[in-house]
C-alpha cells in the first residue's frame, strides 16, 4: 500500500502530521493524526455530559497520549492504545465497538462465559449512541493537546467543563519529558532579588530557536509581589510573557467588578493569575479558570488575548464550521473590538478564588467610581480546585511522629 504524509498547521493545535494509508489489494484504508508541534504547559481534562443525540457529534481531537473515560460504564480507553485521531463522541464510541467486537470469534470457541460478558458490555456502548440515556465523557490528556468542540462558541457550554491541571512526574515521564531538579540557592538578601533579572535558556515555542526567559521579582504598588517571566524569540519575533503569584493563596476569593465606560479604561493595568476566571455579561463570555495562564498586562492586552484565543478555535474556521457558527464568531469579534475602543459599556469581571489576580485603581489610594472589589468565603468545591481540602496545615508534626 501507500502511506501518505502532510504536514499543516491547523489553529489551537499548532502544527500536526496528518497521515493516509490505502491498500489498493483489499480497499483497506486508514488515517491518523500526530502531534508535530510542542507538549502544552499543562495537561487538560475535557468533562462532558451527553444528553442529546446532537451531542454524540461533537468533533473530537484525541491524540495518542489521551485517555478517554465514561464512568457509568466503568469504561476506559487507556493512554497509547489508539493512535491519535480527530473525529465525534460517536466516532470513538464505534471505534471501541469495533476492537472489542474484532475477537468476539475467537473468545466465543474458547471462553464462552468471557465472551457473552464483553457481547452484554457491547450492547450497552451501542445504547449510549441511541441517546436515551445520558452519560459522562471524559478525555484527560497530559499533553493538553486534546480538544472537544463547543458548539455554543464564543458562549460558555454548561454540559462541557475544561480543567487545566499540572502534570505529575509520573505523568511527565510517560510523555518522556526529563524531571527538573530544582536547586534551592540561598540569597544573599531579598532586595538583591528586586533588584536583579534572572535569565535562562529555552526553547521558543512557535519555532523551537533558541531563546532566553527573564524573569523578575516585582512589587505592584497596593497589592503584592509578583514574578514576571518573559521570553523574546530572535529568529521569528515571537514574544510571549506569565506572571505568577509571588505569595500565598488568599484566606479568600476575590472578584472584581469594572463598569467600563470610558477608553482610557484599556491603559489600566490588569494581573490576572492562572486561577482568575473573567466574565463580560453583556456579551455573554465567560473564560474559565487556568485558560491563557497568568497575565500581567492592560485590559485592552488581555481582551486582545481573548479575541485571538476565541479566532484560534479550529472549529469556527475554514469547513470545520458549521452553518452560522462563523457569523456568531465575527458578531461576537466585532463586539468585543467596540469594547476596545469604548464605543460599547459593559461590565468586565474577575473573578479569583486563590485572591491573588489584580485590576488597577486609578484613583488609588482614594476609591474608584467605577470598580468594586468583593472578599468572599471560597466553596468546598473552589478549596478542591485549589488542593486546599486535603492540605493538612496543623499537627502534622505529631501525626509523622506518631507514624514512626
Amino acid at each position: 500500500g501507500v502511506t501518505r504524509l502532510l504536514l499543516t498547521r491547523i489553529p489551537f493545535f499548532k502544527e500536526i502530521i496528518v497521515s493516509s494509508f490505502a491498500c489498493d489489494s483489499c480497499s483497506w484504508s486508514n488515517t491518523e493524526i500526530q502531534s508535530a508541534g510542542r507538549i502544552q504547559e499543562q495537561g487538560v481534562r475535557y468533562t462532558l455530559t451527553v444528553t442529546s443525540r446532537q451531542d454524540m457529534n461533537r468533533e473530537v481531537v484525541k491524540t495518542d497520549c489521551a485517555t478517554a473515560r465514561i464512568p457509568e460504564l466503568d469504561f476506559e480507553i487507556p493512554a497509547f492504545t489508539q493512535k491519535g485521531v480527530l473525529t465525534t463522541i460517536e466516532g470513538i464510541i464505534d471505534r471501541a465497538v469495533a476492537g472489542l467486537e474484532q475477537d468476539q470469534p475467537l473468545r466465543r470457541a474458547t471462553d464462552e462465559e468471557v465472551a457473552n460478558k464483553i457481547e452484554e458490555f457491547i450492547g450497552k456502548l451501542k445504547q449510549l449512541k441511541e441517546g436515551h440515556s445520558s452519560f459522562t465523557f471524559i478525555i484527560d490528556d497530559p499533553s493538553g493537546n486534546s480538544f472537544v468542540e463547543n458548539p455554543h462558541a464564543p458562549r460558555r457550554d454548561d454540559a462541557l467543563v475544561v480543567t487545566h491541571y499540572r502534570r505529575s512526574p509520573q505523568q511527565a515521564a510517560m510523555l518522556g519529558l526529563e524531571g527538573e531538579e530544582l536547586e534551592e540557592e540561598a540569597a544573599d538578601s531579598t532586595e538583591d532579588l528586586r533588584n536583579e533579572v534572572l535569565q535562562f535558556n529555552t526553547n521558543c515555542p512557535e519555532c523551537n530557536a533558541p531563546a532566553s526567559t527573564n524573569m523578575k521579582l516585582v512589587q505592584i504598588p497596593h497589592f503584592k509581589e509578583v514574578i514576571i517571566m518573559a521570553t523574546n524569540c530572535d529568529s521569528c519575533g515571537h514574544r510571549t510573557n506569565e506572571v505568577k503569584s509571588g505569595g500565598a493563596i488568599e484566606a479568600q476569593g476575590t472578584r472584581i467588578t469594572l463598569q467600563i465606560t470610558d477608553p482610557s479604561d484599556m491603559t489600566r493595568d490588569v494581573l490576572k493569575s492562572e486561577t482568575c476566571s473573567v466574565e463580560i455579561p453583556e456579551l455573554e463570555f465567560e473564560l474559565g479558570m487556568g485558560a491563557l495562564g497568568g497575565k500581567f498586562t492592560t485590559l485592552e492586552g488581555l481582551l486582545k488575548d481573548i479575541r485571538e484565543l476565541v479566532e484560534r478555535n479550529p472549529f469556527t474556521l475554514g469547513d470545520s464550521s458549521a452553518p452560522g457558527k462563523a457569523e456568531k464568531l465575527r458578531e461576537f469579534v466585532g463586539k468585543l473590538q467596540e469594547v476596545m475602543e469604548g464605543k460599547r459599556r459593559v461590565r468586565f469581571i474577575m473573578d479569583d478564588p486563590a485572591g491573588n489576580s489584580y485590576l488597577q485603581n486609578v484613583y488609588a489610594p482614594e476609591e474608584d467610581p467605577e470598580l468594586r472589589v468583593e472578599r468572599y468565603e471560597r466553596s468546598f468545591e473552589q478549596n478542591e480546585d485549589l488542593g486546599l481540602n486535603d492540605m493538612k496545615t496543623e499537627g502534622y508534626e505529631s501525626g509523622e511522629t506518631g507514624g514512626r
